[in-house]
């Protein structure tokens, strides 16, 4: 499984799937305390034309093409402690200091802590700012139908629900999660849909490790709920992070990157 067989770090060549749900509640228990929340910074990114961003610590998937820092994998070592109010102040401030108008969340997975980002969502709702961008993988949402329903009462909130796989074979192979949980992502996208939350899908669909008939199943399993969503799925590629680079070698994948 990694580096620790009742913490995972890392998907390895020889790892032991481990339940994702499961880890969410360890991880919680490590980035939140008292309704604090972890984050390791704050600042504004052109992405989205330039969003104030804050970056959470701790996450339930061990993707072996993830981006994130090493917070991701040792939350315990990373961040500091902010309450709902001093994150949305920490997030306000960078975006007046540069002059844009939308806030994120991003970096691990920010539906850790639900009373904390409730809480947040709400000061966002209640300022000046126009957009609030979410960005998830998804599997908290799948079983806590309740969660979503929080979240669909806030009008600026919009979801980017980032999906790993278009089967349970290659979900647990990239994500480190057991197969049994492939569906958890898609029961939240039908909770978004259902409760008519504003949202768009992403997947990680780069050929070098999803086969075309893989990619093929995805989006039949989108257009399941809605052609729109499979017809607006938004495409990624492994970039060459130095963190992905690290972590691609640990899981014993070999991908060529053009220089």
């Amino acid at each position: 499984m990694g580096a620790d067989s009742v913490y995972p770090r890392y998907v390895t060549k020889d790892f032991v799937p481990f339940d994702p749900i499961g880890l969410a509640k360890k991880t919680e228990q490590i980035v939140v305390k008292d309704n604090k929340r972890k984050y390791t910074d704050f600042y504004v990114v052109r992405v989205y034309r330039g969003i104030s961003t804050g970056y959470t610590v701790g996450c339930n998937f061990r993707c072996f093409y993830c981006w994130s820092d090493e917070s991701r994998d040792f939350p315990e070592s990373y961040g500091k402690f902010y309450s709902p109010e001093e994150a949305f102040e920490s997030l306000a401030g960078a975006a007046r200091r540069k002059g844009v108008s939308k806030i994120r969340i991003s970096g691990a997975e920010p539906t850790l802590g639900k009373r904390h980002l409730v809480e947040l969502l709400g000061l966002v709702e209640d300022s000046e700012f126009s957009l609030f961008i979410l960005e998830t993988n998804g599997t908290i949402l799948g079983v806590d139908e309740d969660y979503v329903e929080q979240i669909s009462k806030f009008k600026k909130v919009y979801l980017r629900v980032s999906l790993k796989a278009g089967n349970a074979e290659g979900f647990s192979w990239r994500t480190g999660a057991m197969a049994d949980s492939f569906e958890f992502p898609f029961r939240a996208i039908q909770n978004l849909w259902d409760h008519r939350v504003s949202f768009h899908c992403a997947a990680m669909t780069d050929p070098r490790i999803m086969p075309s008939k893989e990619r093929q199943q995805l989006l039949e399993k989108l257009a399941g709920i809605s052609r729109d969503l499979a017809r607006n799925l938004e495409e990624e590629v492994i970039d060459p992070y130095p963190n992905t680079l690290s972590r691609l070698k640990k899981a014993g994948v070999n991908i060529r990157f053009r220089i």
